[in-house]
């Protein structure tokens, strides 16, 4: 090779044949410069290197967590709308199944989605019928039972703490002073119909967000995605794709295990003789949506029916019922259905429970756990960190006007 091919070829090795290497060349120097400058002016104040770089990332930390408080409380002051919100994406997650296989018998996008939610209301409010006529028509036996069992327990106090009946009948009066007080009275009626105030709002918010949702979601999320500047609307796309097949398996997986609780237990109390077997197994099946605490408190309530109605051994047998369940559930159901695709850490679910407490209580609780789930599989989808291949994506809707263009 001659001198000229390896001049060309060393050129070739070091040089871009398509940048301008110049412009590159000249970048480079102007960053070594800058850093430079910055080492200069370290030197200058008097500040070491290490200090510098500790205050560069701690302004930048006090940054961040100022930006999350403001979106907590910003999250937490209109959680009245904040709410209803997610619970309306959380029913969408759970029927657009039912809205798409309406829509493929021929029927219009929005007569499907009506149908959807006309059927689900109408479901909701048979069940708690069925609730409150169980109720109602075994309310006189159940007086009789709990007076029963009050009595029961007058006797286990005083046999196993020494209580006497003038202490428990004290007890009684303190509480009943408290209650029907004048001030406290007023307060509480006021704050009762304030939360069933927000509760029949949040009621008819979630219902047309799921409405909405089932009929114009691809549209909706369209418009979202445009949001975005062009350079991380494919990100932004992707992600909201990966949260939502995430979002849908974990409430799919959750009403599987719910029905299986409910079923589980319902049945245990009716091998047993219980009354309101159908009330207990909606409580345990609305329950079983609050990972952890939700299990906790309906299995109570299985037991101190069964204490009230049947004594402590029907009580203790009851209780072996629930905890028998819910260890299937936890060790069986939960990790067969879920999978890598919604994992979040026990200590995640905790965190992320009491925080939605925090901010809406129950409902918060509710809406918390599927919640760190999508954040989850967004910050992994991000990170390049998604346990299983991207889901199909759809062409989004395009808009009949097209945008200016960006410089």
């Amino acid at each position: 090779m001659s001198e000229t091919g390896r001049d060309d070829t060393e050129v070739s090795e070091d040089q871009s044949p398509v940048a301008d290497n110049k412009v590159l060349d000249e970048t480079a120097e102007s960053e070594e410069q800058r850093l430079a400058d910055d080492v200069a002016s370290v030197d200058d104040a008097g500040v070491t290197r290490g200090m510098y770089v500790a205050s560069t990332w701690a302004w930048r930390f006090l940054v961040i967590v100022a930006a999350v408080l403001v979106i907590g409380y910003g999250i937490r002051y209109l959680s009245e709308v904040v709410v209803p919100v997610t619970v309306g994406v959380l029913l969408t997650a759970l029927l657009v199944p039912v809205t798409n296989g309406l829509q493929k018998l021929r029927l219009p996008r929005g007569a499907a989605a009506g149908i959807t939610v006309i059927a689900t209301v109408v479901l909701v409010a048979g069940l708690l019928t069925l609730v409150g006529t169980q109720i109602a028509g075994q309310f006189d036996s159940l007086s009789t039972q709990v007076g029963e069992g009050v009595q029961k327990l007058r006797e286990l106090g005083r046999i196993n703490f020494g209580l006497t009946d003038q202490d428990v009948t004290n007890a009684i009066k303190t509480l009943r002073e408290q209650i029907t007080s004048g001030g406290a009275l007023g307060q509480q009626a006021a704050a009762v119909g304030t939360t069933a105030t927000h509760v029949v709002a949040g009621l008819f918010i979630s219902l047309f967000c799921l409405f909405f949702f089932l009929y114009q979601g691809d549209q909706i999320w369209a418009w979202l995605v445009r949001l975005f500047p062009r350079r991380a609307r494919d990100k932004a796309d992707s992600s909201g794709r990966r949260a939502w097949v995430s979002l849908t398996a974990f409430v799919r997986a959750t009403i599987v295990v719910a029905a299986v609780d409910a079923i589980g237990i319902s049945l245990g109390a009716a091998i047993l003789g219980l009354p309101l077997v159908s009330a207990i197994g909606i409580l345990v099946f609305v329950g079983a949506f609050v990972p952890v605490v939700g299990a906790l408190v309906s299995g109570v309530v299985a037991v101190l029916v069964a204490l009230v109605a049947k004594g402590p051994i029907v009580a203790i047998v009851m209780l072996a019922v629930v905890i028998g369940v819910q260890q299937l559930e936890a060790h069986v159901l939960q990790p067969f259905l879920l999978g890598r695709a919604v994992s979040v850490h026990p200590l995640a679910v905790i965190l992320a429970i009491a925080t939605g407490v925090v901010i809406a209580g129950i409902v918060g609780a509710l809406v918390a756990v599927p919640t760190a789930a999508v954040l989850n599989a967004i910050v992994n989808h991000l990170a390049g960190n998604d346990p299983e291949p991207d889901p199909p994506r759809r062409p989004l809707p395009r808009r009949r006007h097209p945008l200016p263009a960006e410089d």
